[in-house]
């Protein structure tokens, strides 16, 4: 890539100079006589790098160098300053100079200096380049993944985001609407101005239609002053509406009514008020069943359904689990000031094996409830992502309020076993030891003997399978 350059310098022949010298290594170079002129150029046009002698009349080298990074921060600019102005071209490097060279100076020092600017910029486009496409392909505030269907989604939210289009977002709870909604207000051109957000299940109808739409004074018994509804509160900004499946028939008329005509009245008044707002909502319904049982109404569903943003369930998506798990626990230790390696192999395996009924949310609540109860230790193991004792998130019935534990032995013996038989063995009897272990408390001591071993052949199988168990009743065994 040709890189263009700008040389400033009131002497006609160190100028024409330093331009022979640059076109001849192939740079695309322009050239002011004087600060003011080279200013001007920086402002009008954009220069990879700018060359400027220090001392000119009128506007000097640390004007030119304060105008050139204002207008155009990635532009990089080296000074020409006599061997007695170092100080002031140090002072140009605090305003953001690449570096200076002291006359006088050899063409070929100048065009070393030239390269290295060059290529410090060239790094730091390609860190820029990469960074934006490793957050355009798996982050989207927040939501992080490599599932096929997700990247396309979020492809989907930020292509959607830049427009005025109403989104209905559908998924269960805990897969991220919120989040999503989020995503599609930042990446918006109103992102600069306010996000309103309405729970529509939290509230009765007669309380909804006044928090919507607002209310006069003495419009309802408690009425006691004007109010503001969250439409006239997101005036310009973009209006979230959660559980949008709830909203009762009467709500739906008038939010219908807001969403043709772009005007509405306060509950109790007579003032129309115009509404400029982008809506996004929400819902865990199957709107279209819901308008054949007459619950929705048809017309407005179509209103509402411009573009649809389906988000799958965290089980449909399980190569994301261990993403997400890790991105959670990196961001669940920083709020604490801690460092953790991970999890065990044993917490990642049970991890990819729970189909998590509460989606992203009751892995973020998992993570940050063992991150809670793990204070002496750099590891997640399994027994901290339950919180009970015991729990291995093995064992069907051991905690009857823990999914991991009823699914955990189910998944066990509904695992369909690959390899060769060695592996199938070792495999299962780790699963079964788990289990047992789980059975017993964690104890060896009573494991052992319903798997009819000596404690120390349990204790070097645990070993052997890398299973860590809590410090219950046993110690090194390997002496006994």
């Amino acid at each position: 890539m040709t890189r263009s350059v700008l040389i400033i310098d009131d002497e006609p022949l160190m100028r024409l100079s330093v331009l022979d010298a640059l076109k001849a290594e192939g740079y695309q170079v322009q050239e002011a006589s004087n600060g003011e002129e080279g200013i001007q150029k920086a402002k009008t046009s954009r220069y990879d790098l700018v060359i400027t002698d220090l001392k000119m009349p009128g506007s000097d080298g640390l004007q030119v160098v304060r105008v050139c990074k204002e207008c155009s921060p990635e532009t990089e600019v080296i000074v020409i300053t006599a061997h007695g102005s170092v100080d002031t071209a140090v002072q140009a490097m605090k305003l953001g100079a690449h570096d200076y060279v002291t006359k006088p100076f050899s063409m070929d020092e100048l065009l070393l200096t030239v390269d290295r600017a060059t290529k410090v910029q060239a790094l730091r486009q390609e860190n820029t380049a990469l960074r934006q496409e490793l957050e355009g392909k798996f982050n989207v505030d927040g939501m992080v993944g490599k599932n096929e269907q997700m990247r396309q989604l979020l492809e989907k939210v930020k292509l959607v985001a830049t427009t005025d289009a109403t989104v209905l977002i559908f998924g269960e709870s805990g897969t991220g609407k919120e989040v999503i909604a989020n995503a599609i207000h930042r990446n918006s051109p109103r992102c600069g101005q306010a996000l309103i957000k309405v729970s529509c299940a939290a509230l009765p109808e007669t309380l909804l239609e006044a928090e919507l739409f607002g209310h006069e004074k003495g419009a309802f018994t408690g009425a006691l002053k004007q109010r503001l509804g969250r439409f006239e509160l997101a005036h310009k900004g973009t209006l979230f509406l959660d559980e949008i499946g709830e909203i009762a028939p009467m709500v739906q008329v008038k939010l219908l009514r807001v969403l043709q005509e772009k005007r509405f009245e306060r509950v109790g008044g007579t003032e129309t008020i115009e509404s400029d707002v982008r809506l996004v909502c929400a819902t865990q319904k199957n709107l279209k069943e819901e308008v054949k049982a007459g619950r929705f109404r048809e017309d407005l569903f179509y209103r509402l359904n411009v573009v649809q943003v389906a988000l799958p369930p965290l089980r449909e998506r399980r190569e994301d689990i261990l993403i997400l798990a890790n991105h959670l626990l990196q961001r669940s230790t920083s709020r604490v000031q801690r460092t953790m390696k991970g999890f065990s192999p044993a917490a990642r395996d049970v991890l990819l094996r729970y189909s998590f009924p509460g989606n992203v949310r009751e892995l973020e609540n998992t993570i940050e409830r063992a991150v809670a109860l793990t204070q002496e230790r750099d590891e997640i193991q399994v027994w901290d992502l339950c919180g009970q004792t015991g729990c291995p998130f093995l064992g069907g019935a051991l905690q009857s309020g823990c999914g991991f534990c009823q699914e955990g032995l189910s998944n066990v013996t509904d695992t369909q076993p690959q390899g060769t038989l060695a592996e199938v063995r070792e495999r299962c009897e780790r699963e079964y030891i788990l289990a047992v272990l789980a059975r017993e408390g964690w104890s060896r001591t009573t494991a052992s003997k319903s798997l009819g071993l000596s404690r120390k052949a349990l204790w070097e199988k645990c070993k052997r399978y890398g299973i860590v168990t809590p410090d219950a009743d046993d110690g090194d065994e390997s002496s006994d």
